[in-house]
């Protein structure tokens, strides 16, 4: 295994771009395997970006719990990310939130990778959107404990007029195809 500067900055580097694309906490072990590398240096590489984040002043820092791993905002950007996400919300649904929403109320609960695979995009803004806008809520994969699934919320199917999911246009016909 290659050790050094170089490979210590292409470690950080990784660890950032996989963290940004994600999204989501992710666990050390998930990214050391992704990365292909021990824990150890999972760790280290974390150490050195928390620290990067900090000493350069950046709008971005990690947020840590036991294993798991988030890039977040800052707080201190909290009124201009809330500025930004009002003005969202104020706005309609992008076509790539309305794709996304489709999926997750025909075939949710849904995993995000699933989501992305389908779409063939990430789509963690278009969920991220749709969680803030209570259209969309978190639950547990049927298929993986360990994994976030998405379905509708309350809210929506108050919103759209229909008593449960289930009264969606053609939901039977969509719901039982494998896609």
């Amino acid at each position: 295994m290659n050790t050094g500067p170089d490979h210590d900055h292409q470690l950080v580097a990784a660890l950032e771009a996989l963290l940004f694309v994600h999204g989501d906490p992710l666990d050390v072990k998930k990214i050391a395997s992704v990365l292909k590398t021990e824990a150890s240096n999972v760790e280290g590489a974390i150490a050195t970006l928390a620290g990067h984040l900090e000493q350069e002043g950046r709008g971005l820092m990690l947020v840590r719990q036991e294993s798991r791993v988030q890039l977040a905002t800052k707080p201190a950007f909290s009124s201009l990310v809330e500025y930004l996400v009002k003005d969202a919300f104020e706005e309609n649904l992008t076509p790539a939130a309305l794709e996304t929403l489709s999926l997750i109320a025909y075939l949710g609960p849904i995993s995000r990778a699933r989501v992305d695979y389908l779409r063939g995009v990430n789509s963690s803004y278009s969920i991220r959107n749709l969680l803030m806008r209570g259209l969309v809520e978190k639950t547990v994969d049927p298929q993986s404990a360990h994994v976030t699934a998405y379905r509708v919320s309350f809210d929506l199917l108050k919103h759209l007029g229909v008593s449960s999911i289930e009264d969606l246009p053609d939901y039977g016909k969509y719901k039982e195809q494998e896609i």
